[in-house]
């Protein structure tokens, strides 16, 4: 068991809580910058990402459980990336009555190509890391991924503050 009443670590724990502000507001600055690049919402550019890291087409419903919109909101949204030419809808063969949402590579090409590029940076800055803290890097991310999600779902279940 950790002790938390440590002078030390409640102080390691105290900047690891400031870099995680910091870093989470870069990041979402980051995919502000990147949308506006695009001509895109930001919200779009996540839609985008999280359709490429989907092994199959997802459907409206599944783009709004995932992004946190109503289906009617994520319906203009991927209205928005239809009309872009970054999706396209089809129906499903398994069941006629769902519509699945595919990426389109060839216009997916320039957002990635836009990813790929700015990644170079990402990989840079991870270069002088062990495998061993690589490794302690993506189970901290994983697991923070999957705090999040929980988070997120907590979050809506809660009553507004008045």
């Amino acid at each position: 068991m950790t002790d938390v009443t440590d002078p030390g670590r409640a102080r390691l724990y105290e900047e690891l809580a400031l870099e995680s502000r910091r870093y989470l507001a870069a990041y979402v600055l980051f995919n502000q910058a990147v949308a506006d690049h695009l001509g895109l919402h930001p919200t779009d550019v996540q839609c985008l990402s999280l359709l490429t890291a989907e092994p199959e087409p997802l459907t409206v419903r599944q783009i709004a459980d995932r992004t946190g919109l109503t289906t009617g909101s994520a319906t203009r949204l991927v209205d928005r990336l239809e009309r872009g030419g970054y999706v396209t809808r089809t129906s499903d063969r398994q069941d006629r009555r769902r519509v699945l949402v595919t990426p389109v590579p060839e216009r997916l090409a320039r957002v990635t190509a836009l990813w790929d590029d700015l990644g170079q940076s990402w990989q840079t800055l991870l270069d002088d890391h062990s495998e061993d803290e690589l490794r302690a890097i993506t189970r901290h991310l994983r697991r923070a991924h999957d705090l999040g999600h929980t988070q997120v779902k907590r979050l809506r279940a809660m009553p507004r503050p008045d």
